[in-house]
């Protein structure tokens, strides 16, 4: 999941509590049926784009998709997340390029994807980088 840090930060996620935040605004139709896949208890990487371009933290889903209330069409979801944790050392898009294993990823071949779904290995990857 990417948002502009200098809009909804990984700290800013985090005061949001237990209680957690909705990832919502969301209006690209890729990203949004991304969102209704989602289930209660999937982990998501939490990725500052444009400022910092790196992924900064993991997320839990814990309420599944929903009418995004920013949405005056009613068309598109939110769902939401909690904190979980920050990776002890954030993953950048560089380091991400330069792994040949990851060059399949959403995050490189549709940049502008603000939701994109990962596999388990890739995941496994990601998490060693960030030396959760």
């Amino acid at each position: 999941m990417k948002s502009e840090p200098d809009v909804w930060s990984i700290e800013q996620q985090k005061k949001a509590g237990a209680k957690g935040a909705p990832w919502d605004g969301v209006r690209n139709y890729q990203a949004a049926k991304n969102l209704k896949n989602m289930k209660k208890g999937d982990q998501c990487f939490f990725y500052h784009s444009n400022i910092g371009k790196e992924i900064v933290g993991v997320v839990e889903v814990i309420k599944e998709h929903y009418i995004d209330k920013t949405d005056k069409s009613g068309r598109f979801v939110a769902v939401t997340v909690k904190f979980l944790r920050k990776l002890d050392k954030p993953v950048t898009l560089d380091e991400i390029k330069k792994n040949k294993q990851l060059s399949h990823l959403s995050l490189l071949k549709q940049s502008r994807l603000s939701v994109m779904s990962i596999d388990s290995k890739s995941w496994k990857i990601l998490d060693k980088m960030g030396k959760l």
